[in-house]
């Protein structure tokens, strides 16, 4: 009878440290591309806005200019190179890298296609995450559990008009960046560590 009440304790025992071994192994909720994609977001929601930098090419020029962004002051006698100034509406959205009100379009020759102007907008926006891909396991310092994954960051032309829109979206402006975020475990939830 004795044995028989130590067995059942024993058994008893051995149940409830499994069941706290089994507790305390706990699997790590998973880290999904939805959760990822709000916790990058959130970083860059708290960020201060940054301005637009766009690179104006010759097709940009025309379109700025019917526009009303811009306007043509000179003509040089060779018939390719022009001045053009910020007009009033021009100067409420975008200044000149170099300062001032005036664009100095000068490309090597008439079918350049690779002489470009720099702008930047006036309005500033924040970035934006585009698409989550890559979630995988990595390991951090420090940490227990960690997931890497990459995404693609982009511009924002929120509160922009439509044809400056137009001229940032054509060749020369770079629109989005590939980016890599880690990703630590910490009391059962999720936190983002790092953007690379």
């Amino acid at each position: 009878m004795r044995s028989s009440l130590k067995l059942k304790a024993l058994s008893a025992m051995l149940l409830l440290g499994a069941g706290f071994l089994l507790a305390g192994c706990k699997s790590a909720p998973p880290l999904t591309k939805a959760e990822a994609q709000t916790l990058i977001q959130a970083k860059y929601d708290q960020a201060p806005p940054s301005h637009l930098t766009i690179v104006v090419n010759d097709l940009g020029m025309r379109q700025g200019a019917a526009a009303g962004y811009w306007k043509r002051t000179l003509i040089f006698p060779n018939r390719y190179w022009a001045n053009f100034e910020l007009t009033p509406e021009g100067q409420k959205l975008v200044t000149l890298q170099g300062g001032g009100k005036e664009i100095k379009w000068r490309p090597m020759n008439p079918t350049d296609s690779h002489f470009t102007v720099t702008l930047t907008t006036t309005a500033a926006n924040r970035l934006k995450v585009l698409s989550i891909s890559n979630i995988a396991p990595e390991t951090l310092a420090g940490a227990s559990k960690a997931m890497g994954v990459d995404y693609v960051e982009g511009v924002s032309f929120k509160g922009l008009p439509a044809p400056l829109v137009q001229i940032g979206q054509n060749p020369g402006n770079q629109l989005s960046t590939q980016r890599h975020a880690d990703f630590a475990l910490v009391n059962g939830a999720w936190k983002l560590q790092s953007i690379e």
